[in-house]
């Protein structure tokens, strides 16, 4: 056990600075040495002495197949929509493509399987799905797709033979009790009964009762998930989603973050991971761990690549609303000091600003399309792969209910649509008229024109695309600033979050430099940044790239 505590005082260590205290004084205040104030040159990394611990990234596009974008002309998204839209997805710049379930399921939301090995009629066939990676691959385009493993449906054939016969080889798949007996009620996934009424059972499902967990303690169901993985992988999957990754035994808020608990959940997703190995071992693996990074940091070791970063979406949308310094290189550092620490140094990160199960970015903004297009700059400037939610690109609006945050892909301005607009659900928030592909096209200066111009410039630069990432203090609260570094070189970005131009001194530093040349620039209502010697003038809602 020695080891193991020893291991994980690291990791509270490192992630300590992220909750409190005072961060470390940022590198820009050592100045240049010069008595003449002639700028610092620019340091090589070897010369500098810095240290760049790079998170090669892709930019990530999350798709609910029934809203995207429909193919046969029955109101419902499809494979083969998806594959259609390839082009404008290619014309965005995003190099991977997350599919929201797509195995059988009888709820329109797919996230009660019924069956692992099949397709979704609605969403068309086998030779859809292996038309679409094809058509992906050929675009350099990564495709992976979200996997169920924690519960089934309720009406999957195991579950209902699980039910019906005490002696069936399924009924250990679940965790089935008399009504009567003890068993622990304090949900760790929400607030009602875990426990579900089956006439003279009662059994576990911690998220609906028409989503049965399984039981990982029965051998038979992780051999079971391991061959679903591989049989997808052999498909042409680059990967997974993994839904509910915390919650394979996190099952009770009293239990779910003890050491017996996170040890048996990295446990299996470590033996996931080996299973996956034999068909694809570049296979990624990214987790729904809708929680701290001491929570995450143990299941990056030999098991998942990745966790969706929660913590910061929350910080950027609030950064974006309030007008002011996001603050995130502080804890970013720390937090990628854990990760590392739990990896080997192998993982990326996972940002994002909203998915399926929140409200819309937009709507959470306030509709305010220059605060949505500062979440945009600083989500597409900082490490790890980033994750756009499907829409969030024209601004998409959208509040809980759940329908009401995965409402159709509004393509075109009219009111009558056109060829491929999916209708399966009636629009409450992203009504004819309010935004669409089609309208935003036309505006050189829309918010979709401007994802297309971040996600251009994240490509092209190793620094954004792939780098480490430093804090830098302007000492002006409206500016958001940090160094985003590989082994070889750095840049500075700088982020105006406010409605009115700011200015800072740039002062060299011993690490890291000067910065003197502004090499990309974002601009509101047609003024640009400029760079007299140190000091920054930077226009409204606005970002700079200096190197």
């Amino acid at each position: 056990m020695k080891p193991r505590w020893a291991a994980w005082l690291v990791l509270v260590c490192l992630l300590a600075g992220c909750f409190g205290g005072e961060s470390a004084p940022a590198d820009h205040a050592a100045r240049s040495s010069a008595p003449d104030g002639t700028p610092a040159p620019v340091p090589s990394a070897a010369a500098a002495g810095w240290k760049a611990d790079e998170q090669p990234s892709t930019v990530f596009y999350e798709i609910f197949v029934r809203s995207f974008y429909d193919s046969d002309g029955d109101g419902i998204g499809d494979l083969n929509g998806v594959t259609e839209k390839l082009d404008y997805l290619k014309e965005l710049g995003v190099g991977g493509i997350w599919l929201m379930p797509i195995n059988a399921s009888p709820s329109y939301h797919g996230y009660d399987v019924t069956d692992y090995y099949a397709i979704n009629p609605d969403y068309g066939t086998l030779e859809d799905l292996k038309r679409l990676l094809a058509e992906a691959h050929a675009r350099g385009i990564k495709v992976i797709m979200d996997l169920v493993v924690n519960h089934t449906s309720r009406e999957h054939p195991w579950f209902k033979e699980a039910l019906a016969d005490p002696d069936s080889p399924y009924r250990n798949w679940y965790t089935i009790k008399p009504p009567d007996e003890a068993a622990p009620s304090d949900n760790a996934a929400g607030t009602g009964s875990p426990w579900h009424d089956a006439g003279s059972y009662k059994y576990l499902g911690i998220f609906w009762e028409g989503m049965p967990d399984l039981n990982f303690d029965e051998p038979k169901v992780r051999e079971e998930m391991i061959k679903v993985g591989r049989y997808w992988l052999e498909q042409g999957v680059d990967g997974f989603r993994l839904d509910a990754a915390k919650h394979i035994y996190g099952d009770f808020a009293s239990t779910v973050h003890s050491e017996e608990i996170a040890g048996k959940n990295k446990a299996w997703w470590q033996e996931f991971r080996s299973g996956l190995n034999e068909a694809n071992p570049n296979a990624y693996l990214v987790g729904e761990i809708w929680d701290s990074a001491t929570t995450i940091a143990p299941l990056l070791d030999k098991a998942l690549d990745s966790g969706f970063n929660f913590d910061l979406a929350g910080r950027i949308l609030d950064a974006a609303k309030g007008e002011r310094d996001p603050d995130v290189a502080f804890s970013l550092k720390r937090v990628y000091g854990a990760y590392g620490q739990a990896s080997g140094g192998s993982f990326t990160d996972a940002t994002f600003l909203s998915n399926h199960d929140q409200n819309r970015a937009m709507s959470v903004l306030g509709g305010n399309v220059n605060h949505a297009k500062m979440a945009a700059a600083v989500l597409l400037t900082l490490p790890g792969n980033p994750f756009l939610y499907y829409g969030e690109e024209i601004g998409m609006l959208g509040m809980k209910p759940d329908e009401a945050i995965r409402e159709p892909m509004p393509w075109y301005a009219g009111p009558s649509g056109g060829p491929g607009q999916t209708s399966w659900e009636p629009l409450r928030y992203n009504k004819p008229g309010a935004t669409s592909v089609e309208q935003q096209e036309r505006d050189e200066r829309s918010l979709l024109h401007h994802y297309r111009m971040l996600i251009k410039w994240r490509n092209e630069m190793p620094e954004l695309r792939d780098g480490d990432i430093d804090e830098y203090d302007t000492g002006n609260a409206k500016l958001g600033a940090y160094v985003r570094m590989t082994k070889d070189a750095r840049v500075l970005v700088v982020h105006n979050m406010s409605g009115e131009k700011q200015s800072a001194k740039l002062t060299a530093s011993e690490r890291y430099g000067a910065f003197r040349e502004i090499v990309r620039q974002t601009g509101s209502g047609g003024e640009g940044a400029s760079l007299d010697g140190e000091t920054l003038s930077i226009a409204p809602f606005s970002t700079v790239i200096i190197r």
